[in-house]
């Protein structure tokens, strides 16, 4: 099969959807893969270094689309990407469908087979392509929320982990998942009093055991949670439903009981995000402000980590590009039922249960 990997172009973007270790294992297995001129600029890889493993390089992404029969990427294609696609492409790259209908109707229209990594599951009904960047997400969103928490920044002037004498910030973590588990361990290795919500008691017993009681774990209700803000400093949302959009979970009306400069970070933003005041930001203008309330919802955080999340990524996708390569899309589908819940658009309709759902679609 003919591959083709592109420049990503989403604002400040600068992961590349294949390294040359994962183009080195489709040039052995018989593929030819086409990289366009400087894709992996932003992680230091200069174009001799996919040369070096048998990729072709091209000079722009409309050569490496008209060449490629699959097209490997990162994020959701942007529209003059899928001004450039074909019914005889196939697209494997993250796409967040149920919050952005303009994409949805772009690919339905393009006629292109599309596949999401969030929506492969496993054996386990895990999600193993979302799972690194959820990883990268969660730890990140600490991160950043400890940065916009100092007053410079537009926060409250708290340390997150404070200080002798001083109580640390209060975090509350909404998501036990992936991303949620690993913004608490970040979390409370800053020393951050802790506390996260899920709706799996499960779940919760299961965090409960792996922290030592050192989280404190809650069942999560709207009032529950509505009752927790006014001592929070910071809240991070992690909730995700497999290719739908995420539940609100923290209203306007909220907003009103958390305290001036408390910070508020969403990581389920590519799904529509989970506080209603949220919509997407980019790593160049990353944060607002509604109600004295600090928002950060940039909707590729791992984008600002891009050698760490690229490899991270890679790791993860490369035996289902090379199933994909190797088999075809009907037949590498066919044999792994978890990676056909990947499908999200094929033959002008979406095909993925939830995606249509929370876009209206039958």
């Amino acid at each position: 099969m003919r591959v083709g990997v592109p420049k990503e172009i989403k604002t400040l973007e600068f992961r590349i959807g294949a390294t040359p270790g994962v183009v080195q294992r489709l040039v052995r297995e018989g593929h030819e893969v086409f990289v366009e001129a400087g894709a992996g600029a932003g992680i230091g890889l200069a174009d001799q270094a996919f040369v070096d493993v048998g990729a072709r390089i091209l000079p722009d992404a409309d050569a490496v689309f008209e060449a490629a029969e699959m097209i490997v990427k990162v994020k959701e294609p942007q529209a003059v990407e899928i001004a450039r696609l074909k019914p005889r492409h196939i697209l494997f790259t993250y796409l967040h469908l149920a919050a952005d209908p303009d994409q949805a109707r772009g690919l339905m229209a393009s006629g292109c087979t599309a596949i999401a990594y969030e929506t492969v599951t496993d054996r386990a009904g895990r999600l193993p392509l979302l799972a690194p960047m959820s990883q990268v997400a969660g730890r990140m969103a600490v991160d950043v929320g400890a940065y916009h928490l100092l007053k410079p920044h537009g926060g409250r002037g708290l340390l997150l982990g404070g200080a002798p004498g001083v109580l640390p910030a209060n975090v509350l973590i909404l998501g036990g998942g992936v991303s949620g588990k690993h913004a608490a361990q970040m979390a409370m290795g800053q020393r951050a009093d802790v506390t996260l919500f899920d709706i799996s008691a499960a779940r919760l017993e299961e965090l409960d055991d792996q922290f030592g009681g050192a989280v404190k774990t809650c069942y999560s209700t709207h009032d529950l949670v509505a009752e927790a803000l006014p001592t929070a400093d910071l809240v991070i949302g992690c909730v995700l439903i497999p290719g739908a959009a995420a539940p609100k979970l923290v209203t306007r009306a909220d907003l009103s009981r958390m305290r001036p400069g408390s910070v508020l970070v969403d990581v389920a933003i590519d799904q529509g995000g989970c506080f209603e005041t949220s919509h997407p930001t980019t790593h160049a203008d990353p944060t607002f402000v509604v109600d004295e309330v600090v928002h950060y919802c940039v909707a590729n955080m791992p984008g600002a980590a891009p050698l760490t999340s690229t490899y991270a990524l890679s790791a993860a996708t490369a035996p289902y590009i090379s199933a994909l390569a190797g088999k075809g899309v009907d037949a590498a589908l066919a044999a792994d039922p978890g990676f056909a819940q990947g499908l999200n658009v094929k033959a002008g309709k979406v095909v993925h249960k939830a995606a249509a759902e929370s876009l209206g679609m039958d």
